[in-house]
C-alpha cells in the first residue's frame, strides 16, 4: 500500500506477535486522541470498556444503554435487520445461535421465535456487542458496528421452528416484515442420514456469492467455514502493518444471509482473521460477531475452538493460528492448551456411544501441494500425531485456494491408494486430508497438472514443501496428492448411520460439475 498502515518501525514489525502489535495501536490511537474523534454519541454513551486502549474485548452491552443517545435521532422502524447468520450451541439437538446487524444502535433488540411462522408468541431478548474501528489507515474511515445475539435453549430435536429478529420499533411478527420470518430445524435426537458441506477461503465475491447458492441447493444440516472468512484483512500475513476494512463484513454477512439464515454456519479462524485491534489475540471481533459453542478450552478468547456432535458424526473445529510455522504471531498463544484440549476431546469422542465418525476442519494445510502455502510442518508435528492416534475419519482444510484431496496417509506417507469413486475403512487405512479453500477468493495453482473425475492425470509423485519450525520452507517429494482441481468448489458430506455407517464425500464445481467423489466406511464402530 502507498500510504504507510500504522506506522510501526521496520525493525519491530518483522518479529512482533499479535499481543504485542494489538498493545502498540492501542497505545498509539489512544495517545493521538483518534478514538474520541471518530467515536459516534452512542460509542460515548455505551463502549466503555472498549474504549479503555487497555485490551478490552468487545463487551455486552444492556440493550436500553446502547438506544438511548443514537435512537434518539434513528427512528427504530427505519432500521432494518441484516446479516442473520445460525450456530448451533454445544448441543444442537436443544440449543440454536441467532446473530443479526444493525446498522445503527437500536433499542431493546430480540427474537420472536415459535412452531409456527404467524405464531411467533415466545420472545427472547438479544445480546448487543458494539464494535470500534478507528480509522487504521488515512484511506478508511473509523467504523461502528452493532451485532445481536440471541440464545435458544431447551429447544425439541429435530424440530422446525420459524423465528424473526427485531427491536423497539421494528417487530417482525408485524404483516410489513412478514418476509423477514427465517427457519431452522434442531438436529434429531436419533442418528439419520443427512448432510453437510464445507470451505474455505471465501470473502465476497460473485464466486463466493455462487457457490453459496449451490450450498442452499445441498439441504445441508450445517456448513462448515475452515477460516479466512470476509478478508476484511486483505493480507492475512499476521503483521503490524496489515490494515483492516471492518465495513467487509458488513458485506459479507449480508451476502451469506441467503444461507446462514437457515443453515448453521460453524466456523474455524483463518490467518485473515487475525484482527489486533481488537484483543490481544486478535479475536476480539470474531467474539463480537459470532456465538459458537463454548465447550473449547477458553471460549473467551478463541471462539474457533469447539466441537459439537450430529446424529452419528462429531465435529471438531481448531485454531491453526497456533501452531503454524507459517505465520508465526499467534504461534504458541494457547501454550499448548489447544493442543491438550484436543487429545482430550479426541479420547472422549471415540470412547462415546453413538458417534461413527469424527471430522476435524481448521484453516492451515496439514497436507497440500500448492505454490501458495503447502502443508504447514507445525500441524504435522503437533496435530497429525493425535489424529491418527485417535484414527480421525476426515480432515477438512483451507488457506491453499484450490480443491486437493490425499490418499489416506499415515506416518506422513500413503497407506492406502484412494482413487476417485473409491471406498476406504478409516479405522485401519488412515486418514484422508482434504483442502476446500476455493470459495470464492482469487485461486492458487499447483506445481503440478489439475487431476480431477473427468480430467484424470495421475502422478507418481508431486515435487512440494512443508514449512519448518525456523519458518522456512523445506522442500520435499511426495505421493500422496491424488486430486487436483484449480477452481471455486466446496465440499458436501452425506453421512449414513447404521450396521455400515459411511460418509459419502463429494466435491463440487461452482458449475454444479463433480470433480471428485469417495467413501469413508468404518468397521467396529458402536452401533446406534
Amino acid at each position: 500500500m502507498d500510504t504507510p498502515r500504522v506506522g510501526i518501525p521496520d525493525r519491530l514489525a518483522a518479529r512482533m506477535t499479535m499481543a504485542e502489535q494489538h498493545e502498540y495501536l492501542r497505545g498509539k490511537f489512544t495517545r493521538r486522541g483518534m478514538l474520541r474523534a471518530g467515536a459516534v454519541t452512542a460509542t460515548a454513551a455505551a463502549g466503555s470498556g472498549l474504549l479503555a486502549g487497555n485490551g478490552a474485548y468487545a463487551q455486552p452491552l444492556s440493550p436500553t444503554l446502547i438506544g438511548s443517545a443514537a435512537t434518539s435521532r434513528v427512528d427504530g422502524s427505519l432500521v432494518a435487520p441484516f446479516g442473520r447468520h445460525l450456530a448451533f450451541g454445544a448441543d444442537p439437538r436443544t440449543q440454536m445461535r441467532i446473530s443479526w446487524q444493525v446498522p445503527f444502535a437500536v433499542k431493546k433488540p430480540y427474537v420472536r421465535v415459535g412452531l409456527k411462522p404467524w405464531d411467533l408468541s415466545h420472545r427472547i431478548d438479544a445480546e448487543v456487542r458494539h464494535l470500534h474501528t478507528p480509522a487504521l489507515t488515512k484511506k478508511l474511515p473509523s467504523v461502528e458496528q452493532y451485532y445481536l445475539h440471541a440464545a435458544l435453549d431447551n429447544l425439541r430435536p429435530g424440530q422446525t421452528y420459524y423465528y424473526g429478529v427485531g427491536h423497539a420499533g421494528f417487530d417482525p411478527a408485524d404483516p410489513r416484515h412478514f418476509g423477514t420470518i427465517g427457519t431452522f430445524r434442531t438436529a434429531p435426537t436419533q442418528a439419520e442420514k443427512f448432510t453437510f458441506t464445507a470451505f474455505g477461503d471465501q470473502g465476497v465475491s460473485y464466486h463466493a456469492l455462487a457457490n453459496d447458492q449451490l450450498i442452499l441447493g445441498q439441504n445441508p444440516a450445517f456448513h462448515l467455514h475452515a477460516g479466512d472468512i470476509c478478508y476484511a484483512d486483505d493480507d492475512g500475513a499476521g503483521k503490524p502493518d496489515d490494515a483492516y476494512d471492518a465495513r467487509k463484513w458488513d458485506n459479507f454477512l449480508a451476502q451469506t444471509e441467503s444461507v446462514a439464515k437457515s443453515v448453521p454456519w460453524m466456523i474455524a479462524t483463518g490467518n485473515h482473521d487475525m484482527e489486533a485491534w481488537y484483543s490481544p489475540d486478535g479475536y476480539g471481533g470474531q467474539l463480537a460477531r459470532w456465538t459458537l459453542p463454548d465447550n473449547g478450552f477458553d471460549a473467551k478468547h478463541s471462539p474457533g475452538v469447539y466441537s459439537f456432535t450430529y446424529g452419528n458424526v462429531a465435529v471438531v473445529s481448531l485454531d491453526a493460528n497456533d501452531v503454524s510455522y507459517e505465520i508465526t504471531a499467534n504461534t504458541g498463544y494457547s501454550h499448548g492448551r489447544q493442543t491438550a484440549w484436543l487429545d482430550r476431546r479426541l479420547r472422549e469422542l471415540r470412547s462415546r456411544k453413538g458417534i461413527d465418525f469424527i471430522v476435524v476442519f481448521f484453516h492451515h494445510c496439514a497436507f497440500s501441494t500448492t505454490n501458495g502455502h503447502a502443508s504447514d510442518g507445525g500441524v504435522q508435528d503437533l496435530w497429525v500425531p493425535l489424529f491418527e492416534k485417535y484414527k480421525v475419519d476426515l480432515v477438512i482444510n483451507g488457506h491453499n485456494h484450490v480443491y486437493e484431496r490425499t490418499d489416506a496417509i499415515k506416518g506422513r506417507r500413503v497407506s492406502r491408494k484412494v482413487p476417485i469413486g473409491a471406498s476406504l475403512d478409516s479405522s485401519r487405512d488412515g486418514i484422508v486430508y482434504v483442502t476446500a479453500g476455493g470459495a470464492g477468493k482469487s485461486l492458487y495453482d499447483f506445481p503440478a497438472p489439475d487431476s480431477y473425475e473427468g480430467h484424470v492425470k495421475d502422478q507418481e509423485s508431486v515435487t512440494t514443501y512443508h514449512w519448518t519450525k525456523s519458518g522456512e520452507k523445506s522442500t520435499e517429494k511426495v505421493e500422496w496428492s491424488r486430486v487436483r482441481y484449480t477452481g471455486y468448489s466446496f465440499l458436501a458430506v452425506e453421512a449414513e448411520p447404521g450396521r455400515h455407517p459411511r460418509l459419502r464425500v463429494t466435491a463440487l464445481a461452482e458449475s454444479g460439475e463433480r470433480i471428485d467423489h469417495f467413501e469413508v466406511t468404518r468397521s467396529g464402530t458402536s452401533k446406534n
